[in-house]
This record gives structure tokens, sequence and C-alpha cells, in this order.
């Protein structure tokens, strides 16, 4: 057993009740789909460069725990856009440049109740994340090659994103694009001078936008989720 992944997952359930509510019932295959996917990323990393790390204490602090960190949050925007009716269906999430799947894996891994949809250009990547949707036998993530502005509208109630620094109009634009209405962004960052200083020249293309302090544990840095609300 990976320690500094149980050690951090556990911390992760101490410090947001519904993180702990989420993995409580099923830590265990929890924490083994994550040392399998793992363990995918050591073995196709040299080949792919998926990450840049080969150091297992690094890849599952700065890549799998930095992921999950935002993970109560996440649920509860979900939450928030869940259907009111049998009738609705429940939104649908989209990792935008997925790369090696992160956060998109971890994420449904942890929540394997909504549907996610990652977003990835390059062949061998998503070569990998096929190879990896079947190693790990995850029903609820589809697997798009291209890129996101190319993807169809409206479809998604979240979009997440770590890989894109900074953020662009352009790309924001595609991004607002891809999401169904009242639908947002939720964006992984680092300090929040520095978010403050990115949104500065973006704020005509949002509505509202919000950076919530999400800590990872056994990292001494700074962590956000952005969350950006699409202008009326």
């Amino acid at each position: 057993m990976n320690a500094i992944l149980e050690q951090g997952i556990q911390a992760l359930r101490q410090g947001d009740e519904d993180i702990d509510k989420l993995i409580a019932g099923r830590h265990k295959e929890f924490v083994l789909l994550l040392e399998k996917y793992i363990a995918e990323i050591e073995l196709f990393n040299p080949a792919y460069g998926l990450v840049g790390t080969s150091n297992n204490r690094e890849l599952v602090i700065k890549h799998i725990l930095d992921s999950l960190a935002p993970l109560g949050i996440i649920y509860r925007l979900l939450q928030q856009k869940s259907p009111h009716n049998e009738t609705e269906a429940a939104p649908q999430i989209a990792d935008a440049g997925s790369g090696a799947g992160l956060p998109g894996i971890p994420l449904a891994i942890a929540l394997p109740q909504y549907e996610f949809t990652l977003i990835e250009r390059m062949g061998r990547r998503t070569g990998f994340l096929w190879n990896t949707k079947a190693a790990l036998g995850l029903s609820n993530i589809a697997i798009e090659e291209g890129d996101v502005e190319r993807t169809a509208p409206g479809r998604f109630g979240l979009v997440t994103f770590r890989a894109f620094k900074p953020l662009e109009p352009k790309l924001l634009k595609a991004l607002f694009r891809a999401c169904a209405d009242g639908a947002c962004l939720a964006a992984y960052k680092g300090r929040h001078e520095k978010i403050t200083e990115e949104m500065s020249p973006l704020k005509k293309l949002c509505g509202s936008w919000e950076a919530i302090p999400c800590p990872v544990p056994f990292l001494n840095e700074e962590r956000h989720l952005l969350i950006l609300y699409k202008a009326a």
C-alpha cells in the first residue's frame, strides 16, 4: 500500500465532511483504483511524457492528491446542478486538456455517479487514457481526441482543467462555449495574488468568479479552485 497516498486521503477526509461521505463506504476500493492509476502513469510516463516527474512521492502529492483536494467543492457544485426530477439528466463533467487524465480520472473514481468526458488533443495521450479506462474498469468516463474548441457546444454542467496557464480570452470563450446554461468552469490554480492578476483582463468574459482555498496534503504551496461563471 502507498503510505503517502493513504495518509493523504485520510487527511482530505478529515478536512471535508463531503469528501469523507463520498469515500467512507468504499475507502479500500478507492485507494486500490488510485494505486492502479499511479502504476499506469509510472509505466507509460517514460515513453509518453505524461507528467513532469518520475518520483512516486511527488506524483502522488502534486498530481493525485492535488486533483482530489477540491473534491468536496466540486461535489457541492454538482449537487447544486443536480436534477430536481426524474426527467432531468445529471450534469456531465468535462476535463479539458486532460493529458494523463488529471484531474478527470481521480475525480471520476471518487464520483462514480457522474459521467466524465476527458478531452485531449494528443493522440498518444488519448491512447494512454483509453488503456487506463480499460485497466481500471471505469465505465463513467468517455474520451474525446481533439481541442476543446471543437467539442459540441452546451454539453457540460462543469468543465475542469489544470493544464492552462495562464487563461487567455480565446481559450476562455471556447471553454464557456462547451458549457450548458448555468454551468461553470473549475480551474486548478495556485496563489490568490496570481489568480487576481490573471483574471484582471478577463473580467468582461466572466459574470463572476471566486477562488476557494483547497490545501493539498504534504504540499507547502497555496492552492485554490477558481470557479468562473459565464457572463450573461
